[in-house]
């Protein structure tokens, strides 16, 4: 039966979901999901995590023989998370399988305290690639000035990348250069490239968060007006770049290949502002050959009241363009506004990384107790 999520789907949005953990694994609700609610992928990230063993017991038993084994936090961590992602990665082999690879991924993301560290970062990535085992993997890479090269040498490894924590167009063209990069050097090493894939995840409502607050101090009934309107035109410009790169000279010959694009990500697609729809960065960003990643709650609002109404995205391209002269001309400064977005980002991450680690210190001590 048709239903807003299956439409979604029709229109070349892939549905993924934004959360992981065991008791959703235990349970076969993302099983479910995946049979009922077209979700076709999974992402995850260090709050994800903490939130999902923190507030379930399913964890215990691995906890405790990690504890006996004297295994330090920062292992003990890896060794959780590779195991909830490896067996979202079996749940979602199905839909790996039928799609040619393109989706039923599932991501992990690096230590996020190596943001700004290439080497420290290529590396991590290789230690969880080998750790979870499969080839449905993404690696989450943030798009920091460290990171591009590191995405880069990760894909030239053979090793598919979520690119995260992209917030302006700037950058974007660079992560499009560091993934372009990566697959001429696995080509050049003689690697089959055919499965090797990339998303590039663009956050969405963070960008709508600051630039209001920007707009609610300036005050102007010009201000106003923009209100909750950066977000949607920045992501759309964004496949614009999309567009325009995968249709080079330079890609096509990548793509003769074997090789397949990557493909932009909508992400941090709940709605903070009660005032504005609970769906409305999944009904405004809808183009062929992107992926919506989606906390359950917004998921389940689009399945029950979500509208597709065809193409969102290419149709406003000098719309977006006309949100992005009003703002400059009130006296909002993008450039500044990214920088901040991604300081905070990494930041933020870096933050849940180390609550994530100290639950872990917590719980196995009380399983060290225990024992």
């Amino acid at each position: 039966m048709s239903n807003p999520l299956s439409e979604l789907s029709a229109a070349g949005v892939a549905v993924w979901l934004d959360d992981i953990s065991r008791d959703r694994l235990r349970t076969g609700n993302l099983a479910d999901l995946v049979a009922n609610r077209s979700v076709v992928g999974v992402t995850s990230n260090p709050t994800i995590f903490q939130k999902a063993i923190a507030s379930s017991d399913l964890y215990n038993e691995q906890l405790h023989d990690l504890t006996v084994r004297g295994v330090d936090v920062g292992e003990a961590v890896r060794a959780i998370t590779a195991a909830d992602v490896r067996d979202a990665c079996d749940v979602l082999r199905g839909v790996y399988d039928a799609s040619g690879g393109v989706d039923g991924r599932v991501s992990l993301e690096v230590d996020p305290r190596l943001a700004h560290g290439t080497e420290r970062t290529v590396a991590e990535a290789r230690a969880l690639w080998w750790s979870v085992d499969r080839p449905n993997l993404f690696i989450k890479i943030p798009a920091t000035l460290a990171g591009l090269p590191a995405i880069t040498e990760t894909l030239a490894q053979g090793i598919s990348v979520n690119v995260t924590l992209i917030f302006g167009l700037d950058r974007y063209d660079a992560v499009i250069e560091a993934f372009l990069a990566g697959v001429e050097k696995a080509i050049d090493a003689g690697r089959d490239v055919g499965d090797l894939t990339s998303v590039a995840s663009f956050f969405v409502s963070r960008v709508d968060s600051e630039v209001d607050a920007r707009l609610d101090k300036i005050g102007t009934p010009e201000a106003k007006a923009l209100h909750a309107k950066t977000a949607i035109a920045n992501a759309r410009l964004a496949y614009e770049r999309y567009e325009k790169a995968f249709a080079t000279p330079r890609w096509k010959a990548l793509a003769a290949k074997g090789a397949k694009p990557q493909r932009p990500l909508w992400a941090s697609t709940s709605t903070k502002d009660p005032s504005l729809p609970d769906t409305i960065y999944v009904s405004e960003l809808v183009a062929p050959g992107t992926v919506n990643t989606m906390p359950e709650a917004t998921l389940q609002a689009f399945a029950d009241h979500g509208q597709v109404r065809g193409d969102t995205i290419r149709p406003y391209y000098d719309d977006a363009r006309q949100v992005f002269a009003a703002l400059a001309s009130v006296g909002v400064d993008l450039d500044d506004v990214i920088e901040t977005l991604e300081t905070q980002g990494v930041q933020k991450f870096e933050d849940s990384w180390n609550q994530l680690l100290g639950t872990i210190a917590q719980q196995l001590g009380r399983s060290g107790s225990d024992s």
